[in-house]
Parts: C-alpha cells; structure tokens; sequence
C-alpha cells in the first residue's frame, strides 16, 4: 500500500504538481518493489563498474558508423542522370520523380557548401556566390508560384468533374479555357527567369555545382508547365472535348482524376524541392557574412 494524503485544496490551486509528485511517489515505489536495493561488495561493485564501461564502448561503437561525404563530382553525375532521366521519358511521373530528385540534390550540394574547405572564397568567388543568392531567391519564387498554381489546378480540375457529371457544357467550356490561361501564366515566368540567369563559369566546383542545379531547376519546371498544357486542351481531340459525348463521360472523368492525383504529386515534389533550395540559401548567406 502506498501511503498518500491528497488534499484538495492545494491539489485544486497546483494540479499539474499534484500530478507530478503522485506520478514521482508511484514510480519510485513501484521500483522499491520490483528491484529492491543491492548491497555492493569490492568484488562485485568492481565487476558492474567493467560491465557498465563495456556496454558503454558497444553503445559507442555502434552509433558511430563510418560517414560518406557526398563529393562534387557525384552531385554532378546525379544531375547528369536526372537530365538525361528526363530528356528521355517527358511523362508526368518522370517530372514527379525529377523533383524528389532535385531536391535531394540540393541536399547533397548543401553539404558541400557546409564544407569547411568552401567557407573561404576568393573575392571572384564571392561575386559569382553573390549573384547566385539573387538567382536562389528567383528559383524560389518559382518555385512558390509553381505550387500556388497547382493548387489553381487541382481546384479547376475538381469543378470540372462536377460540371461534366452534370452535362454542363457552358461552364465545361468555361473551365478547359481557365485551365489553358493559368497554364499558360505559368510558362511567361520563365521567360524571364531564364534571361536573369548568369552564364558565368568558374574553376569552383561548388560554383559548378550550383549554376547546374539552378540550370536544371529551370528547365524542369518549365518542362512540367508544358507537359501540363497538354494534358487539357481546346481543341476537339482534347481530352475534356471528348467528354460532351456522353458516352465518353465517364472514361473522361476517371483520365480528370488521374491528372488530379498528377498535379498533387507534382506540388509535393515541388514542395520538397522549395525547401531544399531555402537551406542551400542559408548555406550561401552564412558564407557571404562571415
């Protein structure tokens, strides 16, 4: 039986102590009982002291595997496979899996700015990284832009859905044409992002590295903006067009939510790839202001 004397004023002005002093009292007792306390002799405190010692080293062994540095010439050959991933096979699920991918990539190139043998340029390298923060924070207001406009499209695509289960050919219409004029709002940003962009080299492979990235960054961005202008369009083989026969209605529904699902997974791999980029900057800043 554990002793204990609840009073209940106290307890109403202090529950969350009350709380913890019965939680303390109850777990203390509880390991009286279950593992009641040793006497420890010379020999066998000896002993406990070379066993705790000894699973310590183990712990430490284990938890310190051997670490891989990413190097620069890997980050490069990761950009060359995805660029030529995504020249090969332009689909909506190529685009997806090239963002997860150019994501990870500045992952990886943020490491390398992290390395300590980068945290001194010459002032020739300063002013290219300085340019390249300006051009970072374009890429991240497209990149911003580009998943604000793929919530738009989900939201077109879902009112579409209803107006063709209703046979509502006017707001169909209606809707395939808010469908082309955001899709083609999104592809006139790139035009003056990529006339922004500098063609500076540099012997830096960090520098390489990052006008590489912003380069395919660009280009896969507005490859999935042109991918998108084709999934619906005005003409009479579109694949909206189809669905005011209504026979075709319900095969055209299902293609609707495919490319719904399609859009999602493409705003979340742009969602991957914006906060990739936020840390790269960060990783540039610090190294500008020290």
């Amino acid at each position: 039986m554990i002793p204990f004397v609840y009073h209940r004023n106290y307890a109403a002005s202090h529950p969350s102590s009350v709380y913890i002093g019965l939680k303390t009292r109850l777990y203390t007792s509880r390991q009286h009982l279950l593992f009641p306390p040793q006497v420890l002799t010379p020999s066998n405190s000896i002993q406990r002291l070379v066993s705790e010692a000894d699973m310590a080293f183990a712990l430490r062994s284990i938890s310190l595997p051997s670490r891989h540095h990413t190097t620069e010439a890997e980050v490069q050959e990761d950009l060359h496979s995805l660029e030529t991933s995504v020249s090969s096979s332009i689909t909506i699920e190529t685009m997806c899996d090239g963002l997860q991918r150019l994501g990870d990539i500045y992952g990886a190139v943020e490491k390398i700015i992290q390395l300590p043998s980068n945290q001194v340029c010459s002032s020739q390298q300063r002013k290219i990284l300085d340019g390249e923060t300006e051009c970072s924070l374009e890429l991240l207001d497209l990149c911003n832009n580009m998943q604000e406009i793929f919530v738009e499209l989900k939201a077109i695509i879902q009112e579409l859905q209803v107006a063709l289960r209703k046979g509502d050919d006017a707001t169909i219409q209606a809707k395939i044409q808010s469908y082309t004029r955001l899709v083609k709002k999104a592809g006139k940003q790139f035009k003056k992002t990529t006339r922004k962009a500098t063609s500076d080299k540099t012997d830096c492979g960090m520098v390489s590295l990052l006008i590489n990235a912003r380069e395919m960054t660009i280009s896969l961005l507005e490859s999935v903006v042109h991918l998108l202008s084709k999934q619906i369009e005005e003409p009479k083989q579109s694949l909206v067009s189809k669905a005011f026969h209504k026979k075709k209605a319900v095969v055209c529904e299902e293609q609707l939510q495919d490319l719904e699902c399609n859009i999602r997974d493409l705003e979340c791999g742009a969602g991957h790839l914006f906060r990739k980029l936020i840390q790269s900057r960060v990783s540039l800043l610090n190294i500008l202001s020290s």
